[in-house]
């Protein structure tokens, strides 16, 4: 087994236009996306104790950042606002922190082992792709989910970069459109 290691210093060359296309993916916004994407590198320095190695940097790193984009829409659909993000993060401490730097690696975390929470997510995701239109779905799923190169999609679908990324960008805005409705 292979023990990942942390390298931050090169996290902004590695790994930021990576986090960017995942946090605008999510929030349809480029300035929130940057500042998603800026705190998550803030709580990855400010948890690389906790790191184990077990998972690669860029997944650690996106483990953080998928919690910044659910604690985003947290605090925006809270009537609490600041309240909700300061809570107690651990049943086996009596400090107050904001819970989602402090948790990432806290094996007690309620919120990152809710398997119950994921399954939902994950359901009300697919729930969501299955309303787009077909070759939105299609273009979203293989670009985004299975990973697949622009050149090889539109090879194989027959269409050039740009109709790709307008049909990708309408597939991120209908989804975030109906997570928001659906999910959060």
């Amino acid at each position: 087994m292979t023990i990942n290691q942390l390298q931050p210093d090169n996290w902004v060359d590695n790994y930021a236009d990576y986090l960017f296309n995942y946090a605008i993916g999510r929030v349809s916004d480029a300035e929130i996306a940057k500042d998603l994407v800026q705190e998550t590198f803030f709580a990855g320095l400010k948890s690389a104790k906790n790191y184990k190695g077990d998972a690669a940097e860029r997944t650690w790193l996106i483990a953080i950042l998928k919690r910044k984009v659910i604690d985003y829409y947290r605090k925006i659909n809270s009537k609490k606002g600041k309240a909700e993000v300061r809570m107690n993060y651990s049943s086996n401490s009596d400090i107050e922190g904001d819970w989602l730097e402090e948790q990432v690696a806290d094996p007690f975390s309620n919120y990152e082992n809710s398997t119950i929470e994921n399954e939902e997510l994950g359901l009300a995701i697919q729930e969501c792709i299955a309303k787009l239109p077909k070759k939105q779905s299609t273009v979203f799923t293989m670009k985004t989910i299975q990973g697949i190169s622009t050149e090889d999609i539109c090879n194989e679908l027959g269409i050039n970069p740009s109709n790709l990324w307008v049909m990708i960008h309408r597939a991120r805005t209908a989804l975030m459109g109906c997570l928001n409705e659906n999910w959060y």
